[in-house]
């Protein structure tokens, strides 16, 4: 079909009143987005009212308000550890963080508080040291030291495991 002077004229009215050219092929029908384009290139026209706007909202995330004051610090007790003693797990309920997905920093904490797929999740957000992802409090429940086995010497452990693969 080709561009006679009633189409054209249905083009510019279409192009200047912000329409895209895909919007603008479809009312014209018989022609492509890129005859469209082509057409108005070649007519100059470069001027719009409003340019087109997105056929789906675009998704803005809920911004979660910080705390005014930040969160009290837990009070830290020396942990006196025996040798032979085995290691006690203790759980506590975290705090809501003060980072999010889109506010932690490099430097931040990234220990996950609550679930993923819930509002109220965040990260720790407090200072992390000079090595790992968490701070001091977190890096200790998260790296726990290796605690030998007793009782069982050296050699009858390996050929306990020798016998897995015989």
């Amino acid at each position: 079909m080709g561009w006679t002077d009633e189409r054209v004229a249905t083009l510019k009215k279409l192009w200047l009143e912000g329409l895209s050219a895909s919007q603008i092929a479809k009312q014209l029908g018989g022609v492509t987005r890129n005859a469209v384009i082509g057409k108005v290139h070649r007519l100059g026209l470069s001027g719009r009212a409003t340019p087109s706007q997105p056929t789906r909202p675009v998704f803005k995330p809920q911004r979660i308000a910080r705390p005014a004051t930040p969160a009290p610090q837990p009070v830290r007790r020396p942990i006196a550890a025996s040798p032979l003693a085995e290691p006690t797990i203790v759980h506590r309920v975290e705090e809501p963080g003060s980072a999010t997905v889109l506010t932690l920093g490099a430097h931040m904490c990234k220990w996950p508080i609550g679930d993923p797929s819930s509002e109220g999740f965040s990260f720790c957000g407090r200072r992390t040291g000079d090595e790992g992802p968490y701070c001091v409090e977190h890096a200790r429940v998260a790296y726990q030291p290796v605690v030998k086995k007793t009782g069982r010497s050296g050699a009858s452990e390996l050929a306990r495991s020798l016998r897995r693969y015989i």
